[in-house]
């Protein structure tokens, strides 16, 4: 598709811009506090240059879509700065910089460029968009104007943090970049949309489920950023119709934690640690420290101090990971590159999730496809058996292997084979006739729903009396295994 770039009107982004300065011309001017439309500006603005620049490069439809969401997305954010006291001086800056970028991209080109003779430039190459991703790259490091790495203090507890995830932790830590990548495409965006830097989000899904998107915790927190069912309700994570928990979809439970982060970043003046205790340790505990601090110093013993262990851990653990996003090599941290674009897989055969990550193998990753199958297709259980026709989402590279190893052959019938019989497993009768359970330390209602065959967790806390959402057990409780196999 050869498609000028003209057609993604920058007289109507320019326009828009010449509007937008007019409405700030009769408004107040805004408090220095009062940046964050601003902010999400520069970010728009970078991200259609940088969108322009590669459409030039590759004329292809893909290239225009995303020239078009980000024309898309400048026109948005030029609209929301309009419609709040703004700084004219900010707009006026971002209208000389797009009318030059225009006027430089519409410069006459000389008869040998046109005729494909002479020396060929390769815009990849040229420090023009090595420029501008630089740039995108440290405006997207911005949390309110403010770069994330200057928020960032490496005091002692951070350093202690940095510790634990470079020794016994960086197994965690590279496992969640690897699970993160995978679900990227959906994630990322919607922080990027809400002004967001992406080492905090990275940071906030290392600690709270490495990745893995139906994490559960003691507590009933639950899905790849580990939301309470009550918050996750006040931010529109629900239960639907089918049963599916919306704590599971990573794309939601980003839209809600991004909701939550601003509503806090808000509240607490953005001071990013009290915002992550408040993540953790609910809002309302750690907004009435932070109320009750006179130095409002979060790292102050007299103020942190009065936090839960848990909470004290759980910031400088968040902030030592969003760190190391942005600082891996300094510490010879290697995350791996994998191939994270999604693809449409349709099933050729009946198969299951446990299945596919048998015959798949482990070609492209560290420890298999089992996690990124689970996370990108959040609503299947891995033993549920799925009809020749199906469709999944999958990472790229699964496409090729699905049908090397998967669709006939030997590999593809053991994996069957061997998925089939973890679902058929003969129960011991004498188990089977068991109605009560002991807990023992280190027990779970996850773990025991799954050991005795029962339908959920909640359904097995239910017929216990156990209320959620902590649903708390102890070592030597007796349970009734109501509902469960054995």
């Amino acid at each position: 598709m050869n498609v000028s770039l003209q057609q993604k009107p920058f007289s109507c982004l320019s326009a828009a811009l010449v509007l937008a300065l007019a409405g700030c011309a009769s408004s107040p001017k805004p408090a220095l506090g009062d940046r964050a439309p601003a902010d999400a500006l520069s970010v728009a603005v970078v991200g259609w240059e940088l969108a322009a620049v590669r459409y030039a490069e590759e004329d292809s439809a893909e290239r225009l879509a995303d020239l078009n969401a980000a024309g898309e997305l400048l026109e948005r954010e030029i609209g929301e700065c309009a419609a709040v006291p703004c700084a004219p001086e900010a707009l006026v800056q971002h209208y000389r910089r797009l009318l030059q970028f225009e006027t430089e991209r519409l410069l006459p080109v000389s008869e040998a460029e046109q005729s494909g003779e002479g020396e060929r430039v390769d815009l990849a190459e040229t420090p023009v968009e090595a420029t501008v991703a630089e740039n995108l790259n440290a405006t997207l490091n911005l949390l309110k104007g403010r770069d994330l790495r200057e928020l960032i203090d490496l005091n002692e507890p951070v350093r202690a943090a940095l510790n634990e995830w470079l020794t016994w932790m960086r197994p965690q830590l590279i496992e969640a970049h690897e699970n993160y990548q995978f679900m990227r495409g959906r994630m990322w965006p919607v922080y990027q949309e809400a002004g967001l830097p992406e080492a905090l989000l990275f940071g906030i899904l290392a600690k709270e489920s490495a990745g893995k998107v139906h994490a559960v915790s003691r507590a009933g927190a639950a899905g790849p950023l580990q939301f309470m069912p009550a918050t996750g309700a006040r931010y529109g994570l629900r239960r639907s119709a089918d049963g599916f928990d919306d704590r599971f979809d990573p794309e939601l439970a980003t839209r809600a934690n991004a909701k939550y982060i601003a509503d806090r970043l808000a509240e607490f003046n953005n001071d990013l640690a009290f915002v992550l205790a408040a993540y953790n340790g609910g809002e309302g505990r750690a907004l009435r420290l932070y109320q009750s601090s006179r130095q409002k110093n979060y790292w102050a013993s007299n103020v942190s101090g009065r936090l839960p262990a848990e909470t004290r851990d759980y910031v400088p653990m968040v902030l030592a990971a969003a760190w190391l996003f942005l600082h891996a090599e300094e510490y010879g941290l290697q995350f791996p590159q994998v191939l994270s674009e999604e693809a449409d897989l349709q099933l050729a055969r009946d198969s299951s999730i446990n299945a596919l990550s048998i015959c798949l193998g482990q070609e492209g990753t560290r420890s298999g496809w089992f996690r990124a199958l689970r996370n990108l297709n959040p609503k299947l259980l891995p033993q549920t058996a799925l009809p020749a026709g199906s469709s999944l989402k999958v990472p790229q590279p699964v496409v090729a292997l699905y049908a090397q190893n998967c669709v006939a052959g030997e590999r593809a019938e053991d994996a069957s084979l061997i998925a089939a019989a973890a679902r058929t497993h003969t129960i011991n009768p004498a188990i089977a006739s068991a109605s009560s359970y002991r807990v023992r330390s280190g027990d779970t209602l996850a773990s025991i729903s799954r050991r005795h065959g029962c339908r959920s967790p909640q359904a097995l806390a239910s017929a216990n009396g156990i209320a959620p959402p902590r649903y708390l057990i102890k070592p030597g409780q007796t349970l009734r295994l109501s509902g469960c196999k054995g």
